[in-house]
C-alpha cells in the first residue's frame, strides 16, 4: 500500500514559505491573472498526423489544424458571435463541435466539417432538443452515437446519427429514469444507469441484440463509476467504487452477477478520484488518488515508464495527459503547479521527443506567485479539515488580512493547483484560505454524507473554526476577516454575515445561492430524476422548510450588520437572479452597506473576459476599503 503523506501543521511549514520573504512585491494588473487563453482544446487526429486547437484572433474564436508533418495550418471555422464550447475528431478527416447558439452558453448547435474547412454542415436542427455525442468513433464511416431529447425533453434517448444525411434513428429507448448510457472499447452500448433520485441501478447487455438487465442498485451516496470494459475478461467492468468501503478503490464487476470480483488497487486511507484505462493495451494503467495533491499509482510497467520519462523532461511541475492518438504514441500534455498555470506540450513517445505547444498565460511569473500549502485543524465535535492556506509575498505571516474562499458545492472541494483568484488576492497582500468542510467530496464516504442538509449549520462551522484556527496560530488579524465564495460558496459567505458578523470584517458572493428554495426549481428538466437526491444533500421543500429558510441568506438581511458584495448575472438559468435583487432592495432599505454588480450576459469569448476583469476590479476596491482600515 502507498503511505499517506503526513501533514504538517503550518508553524513548521512558514519558515519553508517563499512567499514569506520579506521584499517587495510588484501589484499585477488585474486583468493579467485572468486572460482568455490564445490557445486552448488541443487535440490529436486519431493518425496523431494533425492537431487542432481553440484561437482567438481580430477578436474571433478559430478552430485550427495544424499539418504536424507540412507544418501548414488550417481555420477550419471562423466565428464572432458565437462560440465552439466543445469539438472532437471523429475520424482523420472530420471534426465535430457544438456552437454557442444565439449567444447562449447552454443551447448549441452540432456541426460536422472537413479538416481543411470545407463541407461544414448542421446535424441537428431541432431548435428545442438538445444533441449531446456519446462515443467519438465513427462508425462505418457514417454513424454516430448520440443522445438526445428530441422525444421527451425530461429524457435522453440514444440515437445513430447519420453524419452524411443529418438522420437520427433511434438505437435505444429511454424508460424514463436512465440518466446515463456507457459504451465499451469498440463503441457499443452496453451499459445504462437508471435513478429513482435516491438510488441507482446499473443495467447491463452482452451485446446490442439482447435487452438491458439490472444488475446492481447503490443508494447515490456510494459512488459506483464504471471506467471501461475489459478486453479480455468476457463481461467484465472496471470500476472506482466505495460499495461495502469508506473511501473508493478500483475494482472488477462481473457484470452478470453485478458482484465485485477482483481489486486491482484499494486503501483505507486512501481516496481513488481517477483511473486511466488503455485502449491499446486493454488494461488499466493507473489509479489516481489525492490526499493534498493528487498522486498516481500504476498498475502496469509501460504506463509507469511513459509518466517517468514525463517527469524527467518536465522536473518541475505536474504532468497531466489530455488527449492521445489512437495507437498512443503522440499525446497532448498539460503542465502546471500552484504557482504557475503551466504550458501545453505535444509528446512523442516512440522518441521520447517534447515540443511546447504554448503557455496558458504568459502574464503570469511563477516567481510573483505565492505557495499553496496543506493545513488541517479539528473541529468541536471532531471533524479533521483540511484545506489550503496562500500567504502573500514580502510579508511576515503574522497579523495579516485573509479572505477566506469556500468551495462551490453540493460535494466538489478544494485541490492543489494553480487559482487564478487565489493568486490574485494574495498578490493583493491578503492570506487566503480554502476550506473543504464536510461534504466535500475526496474524503471518503462518511465525510461526503456528513455534510447533508448542514447548510448555514455544520457546515458553516466548519469554515468559522478554520479562521479561528488562524487566528490562534496569530496568522490572522482578527479585526481583517473577509470571505467570499461563488456559488454555493457564495451561499456560506453570505450565511457568514447573517450568522457570524463579530468574526467577518465583510462578505462576498459570486453567482451565489442565495435562496435554497429557489435553487431546486431551477434545476433542469432532464435533471428532475434526481431531484429526490437533492432534497437530500440541500433539504426538501416540504420536510424541510424551516432548516432551508435558515439557510438562505435572502430571508435575512435584517441581521446583517457588515458590507456586502454581490454580483450575479441576472440571465443565469442555474440561479435565480431575482434572489440577488430582492437581497440588495432589502439591504439598501435597511441602509446595510452593500456593492451590487450585474454581470452582463455577453455573446463573445472577449466581452466574457471583460465582464469578468470588471468584477474583480469592483471585488479588489470593496477588499481595499474593508479591510486595510485598522
Amino acid at each position: 500500500m502507498v503511505a499517506v503523506k503526513k501533514y504538517v501543521w503550518l508553524l513548521v511549514v512558514v519558515a519553508l514559505f517563499a512567499c514569506s520573504q520579506e521584499k517587495k512585491v510588484r501589484e499585477i494588473p488585474v486583468n493579467d491573472f485572468f486572460k482568455t487563453q490564445d490557445r486552448a482544446l488541443y487535440r490529436l487526429s486519431p493518425n496523431g498526423k494533425y492537431l487542432s486547437y481553440l484561437t482567438l484572433k481580430d477578436k474571433k474564436q478559430h478552430l485550427v489544424v495544424e499539418d504536424l508533418e507540412k507544418g501548414t495550418t488550417t481555420e477550419v471555422s471562423k466565428l464572432e458571435e458565437r462560440n465552439i464550447n466543445f469539438y472532437c475528431w471523429v475520424s482523420n478527416d472530420e471534426l465535430i463541435y457544438y456552437k454557442e447558439k444565439d449567444g447562449s452558453r447552454f443551447q448549441t448547435d452540432l456541426y460536422i466539417v472537413n479538416k481543411n474547412g470545407t463541407e461544414e454542415r448542421l446535424l441537428n436542427a431541432d431548435e428545442k432538443s438538445k444533441v449531446r455525442l456519446l462515443e467519438d468513433q465513427l462508425i462505418d464511416d457514417k454513424f454516430l452515437l448520440v443522445t438526445s431529447n428530441k422525444r421527451d425533453s425530461t429524457v435522453f434517448d440514444v440515437y445513430r446519427l447519420n453524419v452524411r444525411n443529418g438522420q437520427m434513428v433511434i438505437a435505444a429507448k429511454n424508460p424514463g429514469n436512465f440518466t446515463n448510457w456507457l459504451t465499451d472499447s469498440k463503441g457499443k452500448l452496453r451499459m445504462a444507469i437508471s435513478s429513482d433520485g435516491v438510488n441507482e441501478s446499473f443495467w447491463y447487455r452482452e451485446n446490442e441484440t439482447k435487452p438491458f438487465q439490472k444488475i446492481i442498485t447503490n443508494n447515490f451516496k456510494t459512488t459506483l463509476w464504471p471506467v471501461a470494459f475489459s478486453e479480455n475478461k468476457p463481461n467484465t467492468v472496471y470500476a472506482i467504487s466505495n460499495v461495502n468501503r469508506d473511501k473508493n478503490a478500483l475494482i472488477e464487476i462481473d457484470c452478470i452477477t453485478g458482484k465485485e470480483k477482483n481489486v486491482l488497487f484499494a486503501d483505507d486511507t486512501l481516496n481513488v478520484v481517477e483511473a486511466q484505462y488503455s485502449k491499446r493495451r486493454g488494461k488499466m494503467d493507473f489509479v489516481m488518488y489525492e490526499t493534498w495533491k493528487k498522486e498516481k499509482h500504476y498498475l502496469n510497467d509501460e504506463a509507469k515508464k511513459l509518466f517517468e520519462n514525463l517527469e524527467k523532461l518536465i522536473p518541475d511541475a505536474e504532468s497531466r495527459i489530455i488527449h492521445n492518438d489512437k495507437n498512443e504514441q503522440h499525446f497532448i500534455v498539460r503542465t502546471f503547479t500552484d504557482r504557475s498555470p503551466g504550458a501545453y506540450y505535444l509528446y512523442y513517445a516512440e522518441n521520447n521527443f517534447l515540443k511546447k505547444l504554448s503557455d496558458i498565460n504568459t502574464s503570469i511569473n511563477e516567481d510573483e506567485m505565492c505557495e499553496m500549502k496543506p493545513i488541517s485543524y479539528v473541529t468541536t465535535d471532531g471533524f479533521k479539515i483540511d484545506g489550503y492556506l496562500t500567504l502573500p509575498l514580502g510579508l511576515e505571516p503574522e497579523n495579516l488580512p485573509v479572505v477566506v474562499m469556500p468551495h462551490n458545492g453540493p460535494g466538489q472541494r478544494n485541490s492543489w493547483g494553480f487559482n487564478s483568484d487565489v493568486q490574485f488576492l494574495a498578490n493583493r497582500g491578503y492570506a487566503v484560505l480554502q476550506v473543504n468542510y464536510r461534504g466535500s467530496t475526496g474524503y471518503g464516504k462518511e465525510f461526503y454524507a456528513a455534510g447533508f442538509k448542514e447548510w448555514g449549520q455544520k457546515i458553516q462551522q466548519d469554515v468559522d473554526a478554520g479562521v479561528k484556527w488562524l487566528i490562534d496560530q496569530k496568522i490572522a488579524d482578527p479585526q481583517r476577516v473577509a470571505i467570499y465564495g461563488y456559488g454555493f460558496g457564495g451561499l456560506i459567505a453570505i450565511n457568514s454575515a447573517v450568522a457570524n458578523p463579530k468574526m467577518y470584517k465583510c462578505a462576498g458572493s459570486s453567482a451565489g445561492v442565495l435562496n435554497l428554495f429557489s435553487y431546486l426549481k431551477t434545476i433542469p428538466p432532464f435533471l428532475t430524476a434526481n431531484l429526490q437526491m437533492f432534497y437530500e444533500m440541500v433539504g426538501n421543500p416540504d420536510k424541510d422548510a424551516d432548516y432551508m429558510r435558515q439557510a438562505s441568506p435572502v430571508f435575512h438581511a435584517d441581521r446583517v450588520k457588515i458590507p456586502i458584495f454581490i454580483t450575479q448575472n441576472s440571465k443565469d438559468p442555474r440561479i435565480n437572479g431575482n434572489d440577488a435583487v430582492q437581497f440588495v432592495k432589502e439591504l439598501k432599505k435597511l441602509n446595510s452597506p452593500v456593492t451590487y454588480l450585474e454581470k452582463e450576459d455577453s455573446k463573445s469569448v472577449l466581452n466574457r473576459e471583460e465582464a469578468r476583469k470588471k468584477s474583480y476590479a469592483a471585488l479588489e476596491l470593496f477588499l481595499q476599503e474593508n479591510l486595510r482600515k485598522r
